[in-house]
């Protein structure tokens, strides 16, 4: 593991991506530690790697400041690598982001990655908080991806601008996105890819298809790398997945009707209670997601490799109890490698 090839796999590695869920009747702190002990658990599993995304403004999101995050996870594991999922470019200057990156490879080398997304990843009042008066156009993203590289890369004779810590510690960048322009984009540049299928997976195929097809290898990656995001809950039987899968539901719902709070308890039969259209809504957004006993998750993860040839999966598991949680990535890891 940890090498990147490209052959579809019949067995992606595998990995995980929180959004340190707030939980109904919990605290920040709570969510902080259990996204702690979650990471632990992930790496006795043999995960490849564990990431943080970045949301601003959402009650039930704390991993605002991603950085701090993956410093605190990565201090309390000992492999495992640790990184964003992404830093969201639109929010940052490119030398905060390599300075604070450069810093956690010093810290902890050899495990730190920086995925990058494009979206900012919160609402307008709320990005202009964050970059104050920055207008953002198309080419801000590429030149930013492009400034880190050079920020990261080794310093160069008469380079004027020096990232202190960063420069030389080569923290490798992903780029992540849900749409077609970050595929192409790690395309061009031979650039790792992850597409994120947990929440928008509906140019997933054609995404991937293209990022192959237009990939030119590069000095860190020479053949296309794709991991995609795979919204997973497990447990000992499909009826308890689906219980315990209502705690996503009801997440998700808050999500498309523009109410997102913390994550609520599972509910009996939610999903029969919805609206056909609600219903539907809510498969679209995780029509990647598998959800099931280990027969069906062996099944799903089956047909996701073989649908897709990802290098990678990335699993997002929100299950409203932590203990239910960690049992959930133990019977995807054992579903996925048998």
């Amino acid at each position: 593991m940890g090498h990147m090839t490209s052959a579809p796999s019949p067995r992606p590695a595998l990995s995980m991506l929180d959004l340190v869920a707030v939980r109904e009747g919990g605290t920040v702190a709570e969510a902080l530690a259990i996204a702690v002990r979650t990471a632990q658990h992930a790496e006795s599993l043999g995960f490849e790697r564990y990431w943080l995304a970045e949301h601003h403004n959402m009650p039930g999101i704390a991993s605002s400041a991603t950085a701090v995050l993956v410093g605190h996870v990565a201090g309390a594991t000992q492999r495992i690598r640790v990184g964003s999922g992404g830093i969201m470019l639109p929010n940052h200057a490119p030398l905060v982001v390599a300075e604070a990156f450069g810093t956690l490879a010093e810290l902890y080398p050899g495990r730190i990655d920086l995925g990058l997304g494009r979206a900012p990843g919160t609402d307008g009042p709320t990005m202009r908080a964050l970059r104050r008066d920055r207008v953002e156009s198309e080419q801000d993203f590429p030149r930013d991806v492009a400034e880190l590289q050079r920020l990261l890369g080794p310093a160069e004779p008469g380079q004027r601008l020096v990232a202190v810590p960063g420069a030389g510690t080569q923290v490798p960048i992903w780029l992540l996105g849900s749409s077609l322009f970050s595929a192409q984009l790690a395309a061009e540049r031979g650039l790792p890819y992850a597409f994120a299928s947990h929440f928008a997976p509906r140019l997933l195929h054609h995404a991937i298809d293209l990022y192959r097809r237009l990939f030119r290898p590069s000095a860190v990656l020479d053949k296309p790398y794709v991991t995609i995001g795979v919204p997973v809950i497990a447990a000992p039987t499909d009826a308890e997945a689906q219980f315990l899968a209502s705690s996503t539901y009801q997440r998700v719902l808050g999500i498309l009707t523009g109410r997102r709070g913390l994550l609520q308890p599972p509910v009996e039969n939610y999903a029969e209670g919805l609206q056909p259209q609600e219903r539907a809504a809510v498969a679209d957004f995780l029509a990647a997601g598998v959800v099931g006993g280990p027969d069906t998750v062996r099944a799903g993860f089956a047909e996701l490799a073989q649908s897709t040839g990802a290098d990678e999966f990335m699993l997002v598991s929100d299950v409203y109890d932590p203990a239910l949680r960690l049992r959930s990535l133990e019977i995807a890891a054992a579903a996925a490698r048998s």
